[in-house]
Protein backbone atom coordinates (compact mmCIF):
# COMPACT_ATOMS: atom_id res chain seq x y z
CA UNK A 1 0.00 0.00 0.00
CA UNK A 2 1.38 3.41 -1.22
CA UNK A 3 2.12 5.84 1.70
CA UNK A 4 -0.38 8.48 -0.13
CA UNK A 5 -3.34 5.73 0.35
CA UNK A 6 -2.38 5.18 3.81
CA UNK A 7 -4.77 6.43 6.42
CA UNK A 8 -3.52 7.69 9.62
CA UNK A 9 -5.10 6.27 12.81
CA UNK A 10 -7.03 9.01 14.37
CA UNK A 11 -6.26 9.64 18.44
CA UNK A 12 -9.50 7.31 19.46
CA UNK A 13 -8.01 4.69 17.20
CA UNK A 14 -4.66 4.95 19.35
CA UNK A 15 -6.48 4.94 22.72
CA UNK A 16 -8.30 1.72 21.47
CA UNK A 17 -5.13 -0.12 21.10
CA UNK A 18 -4.07 0.01 24.05
CA UNK A 19 -5.66 -0.64 27.19
CA UNK A 20 -2.92 1.76 29.46
CA UNK A 21 -4.36 4.62 27.51
CA UNK A 22 -8.14 3.36 27.50
CA UNK A 23 -8.32 3.43 31.24
CA UNK A 24 -6.36 6.68 31.27
CA UNK A 25 -9.02 8.35 28.71
CA UNK A 26 -11.62 6.45 29.38
CA UNK A 27 -12.41 4.76 32.48
CA UNK A 28 -13.48 6.14 35.81
CA UNK A 29 -12.60 4.79 39.19
CA UNK A 30 -13.44 6.57 43.04
CA UNK A 31 -10.02 6.96 45.20
CA UNK A 32 -9.76 6.60 48.78
CA UNK A 33 -11.27 10.59 48.84
CA UNK A 34 -14.10 9.48 47.39
CA UNK A 35 -13.57 11.63 44.55
CA UNK A 36 -13.81 10.41 40.51
CA UNK A 37 -10.92 10.29 39.06
CA UNK A 38 -9.28 8.55 35.80
CA UNK A 39 -8.20 5.18 36.47
CA UNK A 40 -4.29 5.76 36.17
CA UNK A 41 -2.49 2.19 36.25
CA UNK A 42 0.14 2.02 38.83
CA UNK A 43 3.73 0.69 38.12
CA UNK A 44 2.35 -2.70 39.56
CA UNK A 45 -0.57 -3.09 37.39
CA UNK A 46 1.61 -1.60 34.00
CA UNK A 47 4.66 -4.08 35.08
CA UNK A 48 1.96 -7.07 34.94
CA UNK A 49 -0.04 -5.82 31.77
CA UNK A 50 3.20 -5.53 29.90
CA UNK A 51 4.80 -8.97 31.11
CA UNK A 52 0.71 -11.03 31.63
CA UNK A 53 1.01 -14.65 29.41
CA UNK A 54 -1.32 -17.08 28.89
CA UNK A 55 -1.59 -18.49 32.37
CA UNK A 56 -0.37 -16.11 35.39
CA UNK A 57 -0.49 -16.38 39.01
CA UNK A 58 0.43 -13.78 41.59
CA UNK A 59 1.30 -13.65 45.11
CA UNK A 60 0.64 -10.38 47.13
CA UNK A 61 0.05 -7.52 49.54
CA UNK A 62 -3.18 -6.39 49.95
CA UNK A 63 -4.84 -3.49 48.14
CA UNK A 64 -2.71 -3.33 45.01
CA UNK A 65 -5.55 -3.03 42.90
CA UNK A 66 -5.42 -6.02 40.67
CA UNK A 67 -8.89 -6.64 40.80
CA UNK A 68 -9.63 -2.90 39.33
CA UNK A 69 -6.91 -3.61 37.30
CA UNK A 70 -8.43 -6.63 35.72
CA UNK A 71 -12.29 -5.04 35.57
CA UNK A 72 -10.97 -2.22 33.40
CA UNK A 73 -9.49 -4.86 31.57
CA UNK A 74 -12.22 -6.96 31.01
CA UNK A 75 -14.28 -3.85 29.79
CA UNK A 76 -11.51 -2.60 27.44
CA UNK A 77 -12.05 -6.12 25.72
CA UNK A 78 -15.62 -6.35 25.99
CA UNK A 79 -16.08 -2.87 24.57
CA UNK A 80 -13.80 -3.61 21.83
CA UNK A 81 -14.40 -6.92 20.61
CA UNK A 82 -17.91 -8.02 19.92
CA UNK A 83 -19.33 -11.75 20.68
CA UNK A 84 -16.39 -11.97 23.21
CA UNK A 85 -17.02 -13.30 27.47
CA UNK A 86 -15.33 -12.00 30.21
CA UNK A 87 -15.05 -13.46 33.73
CA UNK A 88 -13.93 -12.27 37.60
CA UNK A 89 -14.49 -14.72 40.00
CA UNK A 90 -14.67 -13.24 43.93
CA UNK A 91 -14.95 -15.12 47.40
CA UNK A 92 -18.22 -14.37 48.22
CA UNK A 93 -21.27 -13.17 47.56
CA UNK A 94 -20.65 -9.83 48.94
CA UNK A 95 -17.20 -9.22 47.51
CA UNK A 96 -19.10 -10.03 44.33
CA UNK A 97 -21.98 -7.17 44.60
CA UNK A 98 -18.70 -4.76 45.65
CA UNK A 99 -16.83 -5.74 42.30
CA UNK A 100 -19.87 -5.26 40.17
CA UNK A 101 -21.08 -2.35 41.22
CA UNK A 102 -17.58 -1.02 40.75
CA UNK A 103 -17.46 -2.38 36.72
CA UNK A 104 -21.03 -0.70 36.36
CA UNK A 105 -19.23 2.43 37.49
CA UNK A 106 -16.72 2.39 35.11
CA UNK A 107 -19.20 1.32 32.47
CA UNK A 108 -21.69 4.09 33.05
CA UNK A 109 -19.32 6.65 32.90
CA UNK A 110 -17.76 5.52 29.57
CA UNK A 111 -18.31 8.72 27.06
CA UNK A 112 -20.78 7.29 24.84
CA UNK A 113 -22.07 10.94 24.06
CA UNK A 114 -19.04 11.53 22.44
CA UNK A 115 -17.92 8.34 20.83
CA UNK A 116 -19.63 4.95 19.61
CA UNK A 117 -19.28 2.75 22.72
CA UNK A 118 -21.71 -0.56 22.52
CA UNK A 119 -25.03 0.48 24.63
CA UNK A 120 -25.67 -1.24 27.69
CA UNK A 121 -28.07 -3.85 27.09
CA UNK A 122 -28.39 -5.44 30.60
CA UNK A 123 -26.41 -4.34 34.13
CA UNK A 124 -27.72 -6.81 37.10
CA UNK A 125 -27.29 -10.32 38.72
CA UNK A 126 -24.10 -9.97 38.34
CA UNK A 127 -23.75 -9.70 34.30
CA UNK A 128 -22.99 -7.12 32.08
CA UNK A 129 -23.99 -7.27 28.83
CA UNK A 130 -23.46 -4.94 25.86
CA UNK A 131 -25.08 -4.58 22.70
CA UNK A 132 -22.21 -6.15 20.78
CA UNK A 133 -23.27 -9.39 22.36
CA UNK A 134 -20.03 -9.07 24.60
CA UNK A 135 -20.66 -9.98 28.43
CA UNK A 136 -18.98 -9.22 32.00
CA UNK A 137 -19.75 -11.81 34.33
CA UNK A 138 -18.59 -11.57 38.11
CA UNK A 139 -19.24 -14.70 40.36
CA UNK A 140 -18.69 -15.86 43.55
CA UNK A 141 -16.44 -19.59 44.06
CA UNK A 142 -18.64 -22.04 43.71
CA UNK A 143 -16.68 -25.09 43.18
CA UNK A 144 -15.89 -27.40 40.26
CA UNK A 145 -18.68 -25.75 38.31
CA UNK A 146 -17.14 -22.80 38.03
CA UNK A 147 -17.06 -21.67 34.02
CA UNK A 148 -18.58 -25.03 32.91
CA UNK A 149 -20.75 -24.46 29.65
CA UNK A 150 -19.57 -21.26 28.63
CA UNK A 151 -16.08 -19.53 26.81
CA UNK A 152 -14.00 -16.86 28.05
CA UNK A 153 -11.73 -15.09 26.84
CA UNK A 154 -10.55 -13.51 30.09
CA UNK A 155 -10.53 -15.22 33.74
CA UNK A 156 -9.36 -13.80 37.15
CA UNK A 157 -9.74 -15.64 39.82
CA UNK A 158 -9.75 -13.42 43.09
CA UNK A 159 -8.41 -14.32 46.72
CA UNK A 160 -8.09 -17.95 45.26
CA UNK A 161 -6.09 -19.27 48.21
CA UNK A 162 -9.31 -18.78 49.57
CA UNK A 163 -11.83 -20.45 48.06
CA UNK A 164 -13.25 -23.76 49.51
CA UNK A 165 -13.54 -27.65 48.18
CA UNK A 166 -11.05 -28.57 45.34
CA UNK A 167 -8.62 -25.83 44.35
CA UNK A 168 -7.72 -28.26 41.72
CA UNK A 169 -10.74 -29.16 40.44
CA UNK A 170 -11.91 -25.71 40.59
CA UNK A 171 -8.95 -24.30 38.26
CA UNK A 172 -9.51 -27.15 35.62
CA UNK A 173 -12.78 -26.33 35.36
CA UNK A 174 -12.03 -22.77 34.38
CA UNK A 175 -8.82 -23.87 32.48
CA UNK A 176 -10.98 -26.08 30.50
CA UNK A 177 -13.26 -22.45 29.64
CA UNK A 178 -10.62 -20.50 28.84
CA UNK A 179 -10.74 -19.77 24.94
CA UNK A 180 -8.80 -22.03 22.37
CA UNK A 181 -7.26 -18.79 20.77
CA UNK A 182 -3.40 -16.79 20.92
CA UNK A 183 -4.97 -13.95 23.23
CA UNK A 184 -7.21 -15.40 26.00
CA UNK A 185 -6.08 -15.29 29.53
CA UNK A 186 -6.17 -16.71 32.74
CA UNK A 187 -5.25 -14.86 36.39
CA UNK A 188 -5.15 -15.86 40.01
CA UNK A 189 -4.48 -13.55 42.08
CA UNK A 190 -4.56 -13.10 45.76
CA UNK A 191 -2.90 -12.88 49.16
CA UNK A 192 -1.54 -16.31 50.92
CA UNK A 193 -3.73 -18.63 53.07
CA UNK A 194 -0.90 -20.64 54.58
CA UNK A 195 0.75 -23.67 53.20
CA UNK A 196 -1.94 -26.10 53.65
CA UNK A 197 -3.72 -25.52 50.00
CA UNK A 198 -3.36 -25.83 46.20
CA UNK A 199 -2.74 -22.10 45.63
CA UNK A 200 0.68 -22.86 47.36
CA UNK A 201 1.90 -25.63 45.76
CA UNK A 202 1.15 -23.97 42.04
CA UNK A 203 2.19 -20.70 43.14
CA UNK A 204 5.93 -22.10 44.71
CA UNK A 205 6.38 -24.79 41.50
CA UNK A 206 5.70 -21.70 39.20
CA UNK A 207 7.96 -19.43 41.08
CA UNK A 208 10.26 -22.16 40.14
CA UNK A 209 9.88 -22.63 36.56
CA UNK A 210 8.04 -25.79 36.99
CA UNK A 211 4.78 -25.08 35.58
CA UNK A 212 3.19 -23.36 32.85
CA UNK A 213 2.01 -20.53 34.60
CA UNK A 214 3.86 -16.92 34.93
CA UNK A 215 4.45 -16.62 38.84
CA UNK A 216 4.67 -12.22 39.87
CA UNK A 217 5.09 -11.31 43.10
CA UNK A 218 4.14 -7.87 44.18
CA UNK A 219 4.99 -7.01 47.91
CA UNK A 220 4.11 -4.22 50.12
CA UNK A 221 7.88 -2.03 49.63
CA UNK A 222 6.00 -1.77 45.96
CA UNK A 223 5.35 1.66 44.35
CA UNK A 224 1.40 1.35 44.95
CA UNK A 225 2.02 1.62 48.43
CA UNK A 226 3.31 5.13 48.65
CA UNK A 227 0.07 6.34 47.15
CA UNK A 228 -2.35 3.84 48.02
CA UNK A 229 -1.79 4.22 51.78
CA UNK A 230 -0.63 8.15 51.82
CA UNK A 231 -2.86 8.61 54.46
CA UNK A 232 -2.22 6.01 57.05
CA UNK A 233 1.81 6.94 56.26
CA UNK A 234 0.93 10.23 57.49
CA UNK A 235 -1.20 9.02 60.76
CA UNK A 236 1.69 6.43 61.14
CA UNK A 237 4.48 9.20 61.00
CA UNK A 238 2.43 11.84 63.83
CA UNK A 239 2.21 8.42 65.88
CA UNK A 240 5.93 7.40 65.53
CA UNK A 241 6.77 10.67 66.48
CA UNK A 242 4.52 10.39 69.77
CA UNK A 243 6.92 7.96 70.49
CA UNK A 244 10.44 9.17 70.01
CA UNK A 245 10.21 12.85 71.71
CA UNK A 246 9.08 14.44 68.25
CA UNK A 247 11.44 12.55 66.15
CA UNK A 248 11.26 11.11 62.52
CA UNK A 249 12.81 7.96 61.23
CA UNK A 250 16.24 8.45 59.88
CA UNK A 251 18.59 5.43 58.46
CA UNK A 252 20.42 5.37 61.08
CA UNK A 253 17.63 4.34 63.35
CA UNK A 254 16.88 0.86 61.16
CA UNK A 255 17.30 -2.79 62.74
CA UNK A 256 18.62 -5.18 60.42
CA UNK A 257 15.28 -6.57 59.10
CA UNK A 258 14.43 -2.66 58.64
CA UNK A 259 17.23 -1.92 56.78
CA UNK A 260 16.78 -5.17 54.65
CA UNK A 261 13.54 -3.95 54.16
CA UNK A 262 14.59 -0.18 53.02
CA UNK A 263 16.81 -1.99 50.79
CA UNK A 264 14.46 -3.60 48.59
CA UNK A 265 12.43 -0.31 48.14
CA UNK A 266 10.23 0.79 51.41
CA UNK A 267 11.21 4.58 52.12
CA UNK A 268 11.20 5.56 55.76
CA UNK A 269 7.65 6.65 55.85
CA UNK A 270 6.43 3.11 55.20
CA UNK A 271 8.88 1.48 57.88
CA UNK A 272 7.18 4.09 60.01
CA UNK A 273 3.69 2.87 59.08
CA UNK A 274 5.40 -1.13 59.71
CA UNK A 275 5.97 -0.35 63.28
CA UNK A 276 2.51 1.30 64.20
CA UNK A 277 1.03 -1.65 62.32
CA UNK A 278 2.90 -3.73 64.09
CA UNK A 279 1.85 -1.93 67.44
CA UNK A 280 -1.16 -3.99 66.92
CA UNK A 281 -0.75 -7.14 65.03
CA UNK A 282 1.66 -9.69 65.38
CA UNK A 283 4.86 -9.77 63.11
CA UNK A 284 3.61 -13.07 61.28
CA UNK A 285 0.09 -11.80 60.44
CA UNK A 286 1.59 -8.72 59.11
CA UNK A 287 4.03 -10.43 57.00
CA UNK A 288 1.15 -12.56 55.88
CA UNK A 289 -1.46 -9.39 54.75
CA UNK A 290 1.79 -7.74 53.35
CA UNK A 291 5.09 -10.02 52.59
CA UNK A 292 7.97 -8.05 51.55
CA UNK A 293 9.30 -11.17 49.82
CA UNK A 294 6.78 -14.44 48.48
CA UNK A 295 8.16 -17.19 51.02
CA UNK A 296 6.98 -14.67 54.08
CA UNK A 297 3.76 -14.63 53.11
CA UNK A 298 3.30 -18.08 53.71
CA UNK A 299 4.82 -18.56 56.69
CA UNK A 300 3.26 -20.17 59.80
CA UNK A 301 2.12 -18.47 63.05
CA UNK A 302 3.91 -18.56 65.97
CA UNK A 303 5.68 -22.43 66.08
CA UNK A 304 8.09 -21.81 63.66
CA UNK A 305 11.68 -23.74 64.79
CA UNK A 306 13.97 -21.60 62.42
CA UNK A 307 14.70 -17.93 62.83
CA UNK A 308 12.26 -16.62 59.72
CA UNK A 309 14.46 -13.40 59.25
CA UNK A 310 17.71 -15.35 59.31
CA UNK A 311 15.91 -17.34 56.36
CA UNK A 312 14.35 -14.49 54.55
CA UNK A 313 18.06 -13.01 54.57
CA UNK A 314 19.64 -16.12 53.09
CA UNK A 315 17.10 -16.67 50.75
CA UNK A 316 18.36 -12.97 49.06
CA UNK A 317 21.78 -13.78 48.58
CA UNK A 318 21.52 -17.44 47.53
CA UNK A 319 23.40 -17.90 44.08
CA UNK A 320 22.70 -19.72 41.47
CA UNK A 321 23.66 -23.66 40.98
CA UNK A 322 26.06 -24.33 38.13
CA UNK A 323 25.07 -24.45 34.90
CA UNK A 324 24.88 -27.45 32.22
CA UNK A 325 27.75 -25.93 30.46
CA UNK A 326 29.86 -25.25 33.30
CA UNK A 327 28.76 -28.59 34.86
CA UNK A 328 30.25 -30.70 31.14
CA UNK A 329 32.91 -32.31 31.46
CA UNK A 330 33.12 -31.99 35.36
CA UNK A 331 29.47 -34.07 36.36
CA UNK A 332 29.77 -37.84 36.41
CA UNK A 333 27.79 -38.71 32.99
CA UNK A 334 25.31 -40.67 34.82
CA UNK A 335 23.88 -37.77 36.94
CA UNK A 336 23.81 -35.55 33.70
CA UNK A 337 19.73 -36.42 32.92
CA UNK A 338 19.42 -34.60 36.49
CA UNK A 339 20.48 -31.48 36.32
CA UNK A 340 17.87 -29.15 36.40
CA UNK A 341 15.37 -31.61 38.20
CA UNK A 342 16.34 -32.20 41.09
CA UNK A 343 20.35 -31.80 41.24
CA UNK A 344 21.94 -28.73 42.10
CA UNK A 345 25.54 -28.35 42.18
CA UNK A 346 27.08 -25.06 43.73
CA UNK A 347 30.74 -25.96 43.95
CA UNK A 348 32.69 -28.87 42.16
CA UNK A 349 34.84 -31.01 44.54
CA UNK A 350 38.31 -29.71 45.02
CA UNK A 351 41.72 -31.94 45.69
CA UNK A 352 42.31 -32.71 49.61
CA UNK A 353 38.97 -31.08 50.87
CA UNK A 354 36.81 -33.78 52.95
CA UNK A 355 33.03 -33.54 52.52
CA UNK A 356 30.36 -34.38 54.59
CA UNK A 357 26.46 -35.79 53.56
CA UNK A 358 23.36 -36.75 54.75
CA UNK A 359 20.61 -38.49 53.03
CA UNK A 360 16.67 -39.35 53.61
CA UNK A 361 15.06 -41.66 51.63
CA UNK A 362 11.53 -42.32 50.55
CA UNK A 363 10.13 -45.11 47.94
CA UNK A 364 10.43 -43.18 44.79
CA UNK A 365 6.78 -43.21 44.18
CA UNK A 366 5.36 -39.82 43.94
CA UNK A 367 5.05 -38.71 47.42
CA UNK A 368 8.12 -37.93 49.69
CA UNK A 369 11.40 -37.61 48.07
CA UNK A 370 14.68 -38.92 48.37
CA UNK A 371 17.41 -36.40 49.01
CA UNK A 372 20.95 -35.55 49.74
CA UNK A 373 22.57 -32.46 51.28
CA UNK A 374 26.16 -32.31 50.95
CA UNK A 375 28.71 -29.45 52.38
CA UNK A 376 32.40 -29.41 52.77
CA UNK A 377 34.90 -28.97 55.64
CA UNK A 378 33.99 -24.87 56.54
CA UNK A 379 30.45 -25.87 56.13
CA UNK A 380 29.51 -24.92 52.98
CA UNK A 381 26.45 -26.49 51.31
CA UNK A 382 28.30 -27.49 47.95
CA UNK A 383 25.43 -29.98 46.20
CA UNK A 384 21.51 -30.64 46.64
CA UNK A 385 19.86 -33.36 45.58
CA UNK A 386 16.20 -33.75 45.81
CA UNK A 387 13.35 -35.90 43.52
CA UNK A 388 10.68 -37.74 44.65
CA UNK A 389 10.37 -40.40 41.52
CA UNK A 390 13.77 -42.53 42.23
CA UNK A 391 13.65 -45.42 42.95
CA UNK A 392 15.62 -46.97 46.21
CA UNK A 393 18.30 -48.72 43.79
CA UNK A 394 18.31 -46.10 41.74
CA UNK A 395 18.61 -43.58 44.49
CA UNK A 396 21.72 -45.97 45.97
CA UNK A 397 23.28 -45.67 42.81
CA UNK A 398 22.87 -41.63 42.87
CA UNK A 399 24.54 -41.65 46.10
CA UNK A 400 27.78 -43.89 46.03
CA UNK A 401 28.32 -42.14 42.10
CA UNK A 402 28.03 -38.15 43.93
CA UNK A 403 30.09 -39.32 47.16
CA UNK A 404 32.86 -40.98 45.07
CA UNK A 405 32.66 -37.72 43.16
CA UNK A 406 33.33 -35.65 46.07
CA UNK A 407 36.54 -37.30 47.55
CA UNK A 408 34.74 -40.28 49.30
CA UNK A 409 32.47 -38.10 51.51
CA UNK A 410 31.33 -39.07 54.51
CA UNK A 411 27.34 -39.89 54.39
CA UNK A 412 24.96 -40.60 56.94
CA UNK A 413 21.70 -42.03 55.81
CA UNK A 414 18.92 -41.83 57.89
CA UNK A 415 18.15 -45.58 58.33
CA UNK A 416 14.47 -45.57 59.05
CA UNK A 417 12.16 -47.05 56.57
CA UNK A 418 13.87 -47.08 52.95
CA UNK A 419 16.60 -45.95 54.34
CA UNK A 420 18.08 -49.08 55.34
CA UNK A 421 17.91 -51.11 52.26
CA UNK A 422 19.56 -48.32 50.46
CA UNK A 423 22.72 -48.37 53.32
CA UNK A 424 22.84 -52.49 52.27
CA UNK A 425 23.07 -52.13 48.83
CA UNK A 426 25.33 -48.63 49.24
CA UNK A 427 27.71 -51.30 51.40
CA UNK A 428 27.01 -54.56 49.97
CA UNK A 429 26.34 -53.86 46.10
CA UNK A 430 28.83 -50.41 45.61
CA UNK A 431 31.41 -51.60 48.08
CA UNK A 432 30.71 -48.03 49.66
CA UNK A 433 32.94 -47.60 53.25
CA UNK A 434 32.67 -44.16 54.48
CA UNK A 435 29.36 -43.81 56.08
CA UNK A 436 27.66 -42.76 59.52
CA UNK A 437 27.42 -45.34 61.97
CA UNK A 438 25.77 -44.69 65.25
CA UNK A 439 25.73 -46.95 68.87
CA UNK A 440 23.49 -49.20 69.95
CA UNK A 441 23.77 -52.58 72.77
CA UNK A 442 22.76 -56.17 71.68
CA UNK A 443 20.74 -58.29 73.77
CA UNK A 444 24.40 -59.38 76.00
CA UNK A 445 24.06 -54.95 76.77
CA UNK A 446 27.14 -54.92 74.63
CA UNK A 447 27.94 -51.78 72.84
CA UNK A 448 28.45 -51.87 69.08
CA UNK A 449 28.13 -49.53 66.41
CA UNK A 450 25.61 -50.07 63.49
CA UNK A 451 25.40 -48.34 59.77
CA UNK A 452 22.99 -45.60 59.25
CA UNK A 453 21.39 -42.70 61.51
CA UNK A 454 18.56 -44.21 63.59
CA UNK A 455 15.85 -40.92 63.92
CA UNK A 456 13.74 -41.36 67.34
CA UNK A 457 11.98 -38.60 69.24
CA UNK A 458 15.06 -37.79 71.36
CA UNK A 459 17.73 -38.23 68.57
CA UNK A 460 15.31 -36.03 65.77
CA UNK A 461 15.48 -33.21 68.63
CA UNK A 462 19.47 -33.23 68.41
CA UNK A 463 19.17 -33.49 65.06
CA UNK A 464 16.98 -30.35 64.42
CA UNK A 465 18.58 -28.46 67.65
CA UNK A 466 22.33 -29.19 65.95
CA UNK A 467 20.89 -27.88 62.91
CA UNK A 468 19.35 -25.04 63.99
CA UNK A 469 22.65 -23.52 66.39
CA UNK A 470 24.79 -24.31 62.92
CA UNK A 471 22.35 -22.02 60.88
CA UNK A 472 21.50 -19.57 63.10
CA UNK A 473 25.56 -18.90 64.56
CA UNK A 474 26.34 -18.34 61.07
CA UNK A 475 28.28 -22.19 61.21
CA UNK A 476 27.15 -23.45 58.15
CA UNK A 477 25.93 -21.70 54.93
CA UNK A 478 22.83 -23.18 53.16
CA UNK A 479 22.70 -22.42 49.40
CA UNK A 480 19.85 -24.30 48.36
CA UNK A 481 16.90 -22.56 47.97
CA UNK A 482 14.25 -25.58 48.32
CA UNK A 483 15.94 -26.45 51.54
CA UNK A 484 15.70 -22.81 52.67
CA UNK A 485 11.89 -22.52 51.79
CA UNK A 486 11.19 -26.14 53.74
CA UNK A 487 13.01 -24.55 56.67
CA UNK A 488 10.21 -21.60 56.74
CA UNK A 489 7.77 -23.99 57.02
CA UNK A 490 9.51 -26.19 59.69
CA UNK A 491 6.93 -25.88 62.96
CA UNK A 492 7.07 -27.38 66.42
CA UNK A 493 3.08 -28.15 67.65
CA UNK A 494 2.65 -30.23 70.73
CA UNK A 495 6.19 -31.17 70.72
CA UNK A 496 6.50 -32.88 67.51
CA UNK A 497 8.46 -31.05 64.68
CA UNK A 498 8.04 -30.78 60.99
CA UNK A 499 6.60 -29.30 58.25
CA UNK A 500 2.98 -27.55 58.07
CA UNK A 501 0.49 -30.02 57.50
CA UNK A 502 -0.55 -30.09 53.33
CA UNK A 503 -0.14 -32.45 51.18
CA UNK A 504 3.04 -30.93 49.37
CA UNK A 505 4.73 -29.94 51.97
CA UNK A 506 7.55 -31.21 52.88
CA UNK A 507 10.84 -31.28 55.09
CA UNK A 508 13.51 -33.99 53.37
CA UNK A 509 15.91 -31.51 52.64
CA UNK A 510 15.36 -30.22 56.17
CA UNK A 511 16.28 -34.20 57.55
CA UNK A 512 18.73 -33.74 54.95
CA UNK A 513 21.09 -30.71 55.99
CA UNK A 514 20.69 -31.44 59.20
CA UNK A 515 21.96 -34.95 59.27
CA UNK A 516 25.12 -33.59 56.84
CA UNK A 517 25.47 -31.74 60.20
CA UNK A 518 25.71 -34.88 62.10
CA UNK A 519 28.62 -36.26 59.42
CA UNK A 520 30.36 -33.20 60.21
CA UNK A 521 30.23 -32.75 63.77
CA UNK A 522 31.12 -36.59 63.77
CA UNK A 523 34.21 -36.14 61.59
CA UNK A 524 34.95 -39.80 61.35
CA UNK A 525 36.49 -41.34 58.28
CA UNK A 526 36.72 -44.85 57.38
CA UNK A 527 38.33 -44.72 54.45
Amino acid sequence: MSTATTKKKSKFDIVMDDFKLFSRNFVKIVDNEGNTIPFILNKEQSDFIDQMSKFNIIAKSRQIGFSTMSLGLALFNAVKYPNTSYMIVSLSGESVTALFERLKFMNDNLPREKYKFPDTVRDNRGELLLSNNSRVQIAASDGKQIGRGNTYQFVLLSEFAFYGGDQSKVLTSVEQSLAKNPTSKLVIETTANGTGNYYYDLFMRSWKGKTNYKAFFYGWTSDAYKEQFKFEHDIAEEWYRSQNKGKRLSKDDLTKEEQRIYDMGANLRMLMWRQWKLSSMSLTDFQTEFPSYPEEAFKTSGQNVFSQAKILERLENIPEPLTRDELKGELPESLMKYIGKGLSVYHLPKRGVRYYGGSDISSGSGGDSSTLSLMDADGVQVLAFNHNKVSVYEMAEVLNTICRWFNYAYLAVEKNSFGLPVIERLRNDHGYQNLYKHKTFDKKGNRKLALGWLTTETSKAILISDYKESFEKGLILINDRETLQQMILFIEVNGKMGNKRGDKNHDDMVIAAALSVQARKNNKWYV
